[in-house]
């Protein structure tokens, strides 16, 4: 029998499933709802059959695990081989606080560290800042200086462990900082390995934690992944990320939509500065939000490997299949955690790390249950990471490469995820860029009616959140919290003082006239910012060095 004649049959066994079977149990019993839906508010089928990917070419779509287009992975034995890093997000307080728990969290067998940092040095600005008043080291760990950097990584061997550094606007500066440890370790920049988030695109779409205007900033990302691909060769110089973006409020669609399409933007502008794209792909990174519709999640993110090796090879002509691979580190969803019965997150963490992992995914972060009222206690913690461990070792989803291949309804998710991508890059590419998308306000607007939304669909009950509007209890026993008082700041002020005092501040302003004198030319601003770093020219004083030139960014009203 031909394929078309079984997707005849099929259609007929259809026919006669709803007339026979399926219409005298509706009349018996309706369904719970008039219309099922994805968290995205995507519409979902009763039933998907052979006939919902009847278009599906196995090779072409599919094909096998460690080859294009990899849609089944970018391994051909993925976890069978190697799990994927353990990385959790971690850092609060001073250096020397986060120090102590990295260390904890490598002795509890995480594999990977990733560091928080907090507002003040997410914006460039000094602990000592009258505009850091009430945020140094709330929500992250404070770096002002390469003292900092040096205390929190102080016995860590830098060529031993893969750092994830979670920085933006001031990502140059801080991954300077990690070099300049590194060189103090004795460690070979061509051995150390790690990510660098980098990601400024997505700062102007949804963080909102930018400092300069958007065509220096692309600068920046630009010179800093120049400069990996000569010297830092085993560095992701970039995360390119959707997490934020999805934390923002948008569907999982537009998530990948417009990471991959940063990602575009970002290729675009490193080739433009002469490198071959063969030269600087295998370096890029991509950083996904895994959120709580478990189907969906899987199939975005099979639809970005996908989605992502044709682009590559197909729109730049790479000719690597290294250059054609979509890597990407997951992070669950912190905006589905609640804040009422908070236990209830460990298990939507657990959830989401799965779809993840049956994803596909290279390295994850599982929030911790307490993440909705602080940062995470030790315990919190440790919860988090061992949840993971029983991923990885107990639940037996890493035996086999992609195990819902084939699924009809996985499948024709994966499909829609990628026709939606391919639809928003022709929007995109129809306006400029997405530099000139940003400008128009287009993916900031998509994601802000996405949120309203979805709003409105919990408001009326159409979406159920367990504690929130339903389920609810009137009182709950209170949970410990990790509470970051004034202290932190006071610490770090002092910190400052004794380092301006000790430091020889001439070295330091040649430094900086030599960084700015770079910022009005074309050289690449990396090997001056280290230098700032050497002298212990401090975050505030290198990134206000630099809007001297640049000039800095007001996000228009739209």
């Amino acid at each position: 029998m031909t394929t078309k004649e079984t997707h005849s049959h099929v259609g007929i066994d259809v026919q006669r499933w709803e007339e026979e079977t399926l219409n005298p149990t509706l009349q018996k019993r309706p369904e719970r709802m008039r219309q099922f839906s994805t968290v995205s508010l995507r519409p979902i089928e009763r039933l998907y059959t052979p006939l919902n990917v009847a278009e599906l070419d196995y090779e072409r779509d599919l094909g096998f695990p460690g080859e294009y287009p990899y849609t089944r992975g970018i391994y051909p034995t993925m976890y069978r081989g190697r799990l994927w890093t353990m990385r959790q997000f971690a850092g609060f307080g001073t250096a020397f606080d986060t120090n102590k728990r990295f260390k904890y969290l490598l002795e509890h067998g995480q594999t990977g560290l990733s560091v928080a940092f907090d507002l003040p040095t997410l914006m460039g600005v000094d602990a000592d800042d009258p505009a850091a008043a009430g945020e140094v080291g709330k929500c992250g760990v404070a770096i002002s200086s390469l003292e900092d950097m040096e205390v929190l990584f102080d016995g860590i061997p830098l060529e031993q462990v893969t750092t994830s550094m979670t920085i933006n606007a001031p990502a140059s500066i801080i991954f300077a900082m990690y070099l300049v440890v590194a060189e103090k370790q004795g460690a070979d920049w061509k051995k150390i390995s790690g990510t660098l988030q980098n990601d400024i695109l997505k700062e102007y779409i949804a963080q909102k934690e930018w400092i300069y205007p958007p065509e220096p900033s692309m600068r920046l990302v630009v010179d800093s992944i120049v400069f990996c691909t000569r010297h830092v060769p085993r560095w992701h110089p970039i995360s390119i990320s959707g997490y934020h973006i999805r934390e923002a409020g948008s569907t999982a669609l537009q998530e990948l939509a417009f990471t991959l399409r940063d990602g575009i933007e970002y290729v675009q502008w490193v080739i433009a500065a002469g490198l071959d794209v063969d030269e600087f792909a295998p370096q890029l990174s991509f950083f996904f939000n895994s959120h709580n519709d478990f189907f969906e999640e899987i199939a975005k993110f099979r639809a970005a490997r996908r989605v992502w090796a044709k682009v590559m090879r197909e729109r730049f002509g790479a000719r690597h299949p290294q250059s054609w691979m979509c890597r990407f580190h997951t992070q669950t969803a912190g905006c589905s955690l609640t804040a009422q019965q908070p236990y209830n997150n460990v298990v939507r963490t657990a959830l989401q790390a799965l779809a993840a992992v049956l994803g596909g995914t290279q390295s994850l972060h599982t929030n911790s249950l307490d993440e909705a009222l602080a940062l995470p206690t030790e315990q919190a913690a440790q919860i988090a990471l061992r949840t993971q461990q029983i991923i990885a070792y107990e639940s037996g989803v890493t035996n086999t490469v992609d195990p819902l291949a084939g699924s009809y309804f996985v499948e024709t998710l994966t499909n829609e995820m990628e026709r939606g991508c391919w639809d928003y890059f022709d929007k995109i590419d129809a306006m400029g860029g997405m530099l000139n998308a940003i400008a128009l306000g287009f993916p900031q607007r998509e994601i802000h009616e996405a949120a309203y939304q979805y709003q409105q669909a919990v408001e009326a009950g159409e979406k159920i959140i367990v504690g929130v509007n339903d389920f609810v209890v009137d009182e709950e026993p209170p949970l410990p919290i990790l509470y970051i008082d004034e202290s932190v700041a006071e610490i770090q002020k002092e910190r400052l003082r004794q380092l301006r005092a000790k430091r020889d501040n001439n070295r330091v302003q040649q430094t900086l006239e030599a960084l700015k004198a770079a910022c009005r030319g074309n050289d690449n601003t990396m090997p001056f910012i280290i230098e700032c770093v050497r002298a212990y020219a401090t975050l505030g004083e290198i990134s206000s060095a630099m809007k001297e030139v640049f000039g800095d960014y007001q996000e228009p009203a739209f």
